[in-house]
């Protein structure tokens, strides 16, 4: 085909057909932008929704490992718990000798002297522990050992207090004897 057309007109058909040719171009690039950013934008949906999903799953293990360390604390909680109470019950029921020596210390009035001191410890019928104490001792004489007796005998702690007659015969420098029950 000859082009029987002017120069000038040949240009103008020439950039006519350039420009068509950038417009189709500039369209094609401009439709693959947006259906790129489609692509892109459907790709970071569905890895936000994936993303999200592990989030759940994560949150979900957590509390179960969560539960789980809570149950084990709670169950150790309750092991020491029991060992505490037992101790408690354990201690509750020990015989305070340290008390008892230091009340049947108190008891004795001047020139009353203790020599001898057995203590047995015992259970009562209600469990509770008490120590049965069999003393022997010296007094310069008998209203020291009475004021003795009469001592213990004001204190709530001593029960069954016993001193055999004996004791009671000579009126000076007596060697004697007693029991009594402590609790």
């Amino acid at each position: 085909m000859i082009n029987l057309l002017p120069p000038e007109n040949q240009k103008e058909i020439i950039q006519e057909q350039n420009w068509k040719m950038i417009i189709i171009l500039g369209t094609l690039v401009l439709i693959f932008f947006i259906c790129f950013s489609l692509i892109i934008f459907s790709v970071k949906i569905f890895v936000s929704g994936k993303v999200e999903t592990q989030k759940l799953l994560l949150a979900e293990k957590e509390k179960e490992l969560q539960a789980s360390q809570i149950k084990s604390l709670e169950s150790d909680i309750e092991g020491f718990n029991e060992i505490i109470f037992k101790l408690e019950v354990f201690y509750k029921n020990q015989f305070k000798i340290t008390e008892s020596l230091g009340k049947i210390s108190t008891v004795f009035p001047s020139e009353t002297y203790l020599n001898n001191l057995s203590i047995n410890l015992q259970s009562n019928r209600d469990g509770v522990k008490q120590a049965i104490c069999n003393i022997s001792g010296f007094s310069s004489s008998r209203e020291n050992l009475l004021k003795l007796k009469e001592n213990m005998e004001k204190e709530e702690s001593f029960k069954d207090i016993y001193f055999p007659p004996a004791n009671w015969m000579k009126a000076t420098s007596v060697n004697f004897t007693a029991s009594f029950k402590f609790e």
